[in-house]
């Protein structure tokens, strides 16, 4: 089957899904978007995107529209390409997907479309710190999870066509409300990313007074800061849309490391010690 697959921001997750979706014989053509001239100039170049145009023609020529957009502006956007769908009666079995990190504001904006049914809201949880057409790789999603939230909502065709488009990117699909999702990632993800910003803003304050901090930095300051390198054209709209689970996780880390402050304060080793055996359980889950 030949599909065209638009996709509207060509940077770490719309560029990689590009290449797998054409490489991998899913998508036959792929027309991307790009609000960023450069970024435009620079997908077309290195062969994300069979053509680039504007949302309209995108829309028109693909059978999928993925949103690869930050989350802020993916709301105004899908209630853009619902209202194409709507407007044109050859449109009715066109689907449009998103990508976004925080599911409940971009669905509950949704729920009340005429064409509610041909969007699939999904979140690959997959990524980098890097951002940019530059950013984009092969096999990014490979064993990776994909979110499907409110799944229940979209049209069973619809559904089942973006299932296969993950499965093609080799992601194992995990479905649940739009609300756990945020609840769950606010502190799988967003805590992560709030946290690495926090910790450069540290180190960078230190480094005013002593110049040689950076010299002494190993492999471990260097895997726990890389997300401060994050986009912040990204995160900001993250952070916002799901601030009320993002405020809960970070309490629960202030609460956690206040524990291993006071212990230390109190040269109580033994109390050192039972935090982090606590916290070595972890290694029972991620390895």
């Amino acid at each position: 089957m030949t599909r065209t697959v638009g996709i509207i921001g060509l940077g770490l997750i719309g560029g990689s899904m590009a290449i797998d979706l054409k490489r991998r014989g899913f998508a036959s053509k792929i027309v991307g978007v790009d609000s960023d001239p450069l970024n435009a100039a620079a997908a077309l170049k290195i062969g994300l995107a069979d053509e680039m145009t504007g949302i309209e023609d995108c829309v028109a020529k693909s059978d999928i529209v993925v949103l690869a957009i930050p989350a802020g502006a993916a709301v105004t956007m899908l209630s853009r390409v619902l209202d194409m769908f709507a407007h044109e009666s050859a449109y009715d079995r066109k689907i449009v997907m998103d990508t976004c990190s925080t599911k409940s504001q971009i669905v509950r904006g949704a729920h009340y479309h005429p064409c509610r049914g041909q969007y699939v809201a999904t979140h690959p949880m997959a990524g980098t710190e890097y951002s940019g057409p530059w950013a984009a790789e092969p096999n990014l999603f490979d064993g990776r999870a994909c979110i499907f939230a409110n799944a229940e909502e979209s049209d069973p065709w619809a559904l089942k066509t973006i299932e296969e488009l993950y499965d093609c990117l080799n992601m194992r699909p995990i479905y649940m409300p739009a609300d756990q999702h945020d609840m769950h990632t606010a502190y799988v993800s967003h805590i992560s990313h709030v946290t690495s910003f926090a910790l450069a803003l540290t180190v960078l304050e230190k480094e005013k007074d002593e110049k040689h901090i950076f010299d002494l930095a190993s492999g471990g300051f260097s895997s726990t800061v890389r997300l401060a390198k994050s986009s912040s054209d990204m995160w900001v709209p993250i952070l916002t849309q799901n601030r009320d689970n993002v405020l809960r996780a970070i309490d629960t880390y202030l609460e956690r490391m206040k524990e291993f402050r006071d212990a230390i304060a109190d040269f109580d080793e033994e109390r050192i010690e039972s935090l982090i055996h606590e916290a070595n359980r972890i290694k029972k889950i991620i390895r």
